[in-house]
């Protein structure tokens, strides 16, 4: 348990990669703090980790408003009794073609993608400074931070920015001895890909689930992805085996998207 007493903290930890994440890392042996906005969800994931024999506490915040997300770290700090992982997975989806974009959707998006991924990185390297921690940060990409995908325009420019921040946080926080990496995953078989394949049905017309099924098609190793994948993956990069990483966005997608 390679990382056995720490504390991590995961946003949009109720449901989907969150979950997957937050049980990961308890049973890798840290103590968790769970950031969503549905505190019954919350609550159960709470009890799966106290299941493991983990601690978790649990907070309910918007990550796209900065003194919440601050209020979030202070709050596993204060409670766990430290603070040394930050796992930026809160983030949403949105199907759209280009041409029917509108301010309003650009905003809503890029403050939940983009905003909450900056404010933790603000919050997180500012609480490991201040504590003399060599600590981790860890952020939500996607298959769409590599390739821009029709369709998803705007989530996929999402995603490219948290790839830039997440290379220049790495460069700037490097000497403080603070690593920036993401995870990149592609179909996973959550809520959110049912939504986007709803998303993609109205637009195209195409029946439930054709969407996802050709998505599916595309992965090379030919099944779609699971929160357990991507799970294993944020668990190297909170971990030590990862100290000499930083400012990678990796993909792990089964062989859609290989560079």
């Amino acid at each position: 348990m390679a990382i056995a007493g720490q504390v991590a903290l995961v946003t949009g930890a109720a449901q989907g990669i969150g979950r997957g994440i937050a049980l990961r890392l308890a049973r890798d042996g840290a103590d968790v703090a769970l950031v969503d906005l549905q505190p019954e969800a919350l609550a159960s994931v709470a009890a799966e980790i106290a299941a493991i024999g983990r601690r978790a506490t649990i907070f309910v915040a918007d990550v796209g408003d900065r003194e919440q997300v601050r209020a979030a770290i202070d709050h596993a700090a204060r409670e766990l009794g430290g603070f040394d992982i930050l796992v930026n997975n809160a983030g949403i989806a949105q199907v759209k073609a280009l041409a029917s974009v509108t301010p309003e959707d650009v905003e809503r998006i890029f403050r939940i993608n983009v905003h909450g991924v900056l404010w933790g990185i603000q919050a997180a390297a500012e609480r490991f400074i201040a504590t003399g921690r060599k600590g981790k940060i860890v952020n939500a990409c996607s298959i769409a931070g590599h390739d821009g995908f029709a369709l998803l325009g705007v989530y996929s420019a999402t995603k490219f920015a948290v790839r830039a921040l997440t290379q220049a946080a790495a460069k700037e926080y490097a000497s403080r001895g603070i690593t920036v990496n993401a995870y990149c995953p592609g179909v996973v078989g959550t809520s959110m890909w049912v939504e986007i394949d709803r998303m993609f049905s109205e637009i195209t017309g195409a029946e439930r689930g054709a969407t996802f099924r050709k998505y599916v098609d595309g992965i090379a190793l030919g099944r779609a992805e699971t929160p357990e994948d991507v799970a294993a993956l944020v668990s190297y990069l909170s971990g030590p085996d990862s100290d000499y990483m930083t400012g990678q966005s990796i993909l792990i997608d089964g062989g859609m998207v290989c560079r």
